[in-house]
């Protein structure tokens, strides 16, 4: 990797810029409130852990060519859920807007806005994400300048596709735009598929688990500062 050509930077969101477990959790208890009050008799129906995991699985099969969309199965599984409990389908919209809602609250990881701080005047950022969070509402708007997902893209990464979307929408070669990422297949794999350098985010000091050689790799993004500031000196 040869920073000194670095001209653009991308971010992954979920697991890069904040924990996404939590997130998820608070966005599930949302749901789970709205049926507990709109529609009882889906309550025991989505808590029914087995039976919403093998709707999920059908649902991926029944809608492979929508992985990417997440919104989109998600609205599947609550339809899927009320017809199961004999309630109305009406609902699916309003209730997919109470998790989407609580999915935009994000904590940070705490080195995430210091990093961003000190890298936005040196690099136009680009987040470019499989997941639906939205860049505005999660309070990172100011930051990027363009948000890039799966879901309005059409496909998801690792697929180059993606990557080649942003270096268009940039107009980039592929060594000039970095791509940091937690994720060793979507992130690492896909950006080493155009040759675009890259950097693993791995807070949990994990083994590397991809293929192929280990790339560079930061604990956190005050790392990644480090790193771009020492090989820009």
């Amino acid at each position: 990797m040869n920073i000194q050509k670095i001209r653009a930077l991308s971010f992954d969101l979920d697991d890069t810029l904040w924990p996404i477990g939590p997130t998820l959790v608070a966005a599930e208890a949302a749901l789970t409130a709205w049926f507990r009050e709109n529609t009882p008799n889906a309550l025991p129906v989505y808590q029914n852990q087995a039976l919403v995991s093998s709707l999920r699985e059908s649902l991926k099969i029944q809608f492979k060519d929508q992985l990417h969309d997440l919104s989109a199965i998600r609205k599947q599984l609550i339809r899927e859920v009320l017809q199961r409990a004999g309630e109305p389908t009406h609902g699916v919209e309003d209730a997919f807007e109470v998790f989407f809602q609580a999915r935009q609250t994000v904590q940070m990881y705490p080195d995430v806005i210091p990093a961003l701080d000190a890298l936005k005047d040196r690099y136009p950022m680009v987040a470019l994400s499989n997941g639906n969070a939205n860049i505005e509402q999660v309070g990172l708007g100011a930051y990027f300048s363009h948000a890039i997902s799966a879901q309005d893209f059409g496909v998801a990464k690792p697929d180059p596709r993606i990557f080649q979307h942003t270096l268009a929408r940039l107009n980039l070669e592929p060594d000039e735009l970095l791509h940091i990422g937690d994720d060793a297949h979507t992130d690492i794999w896909g950006a080493r598929g155009l040759e675009m350098p890259c950097v693993w985010v791995n807070r949990e000091q994990r083994t590397w688990p991809g293929e192929g050689e280990c790339p560079w790799m930061v604990r956190d993004l005050g790392e990644l500062v480090d790193l771009l500031r020492d090989e820009k000196a």
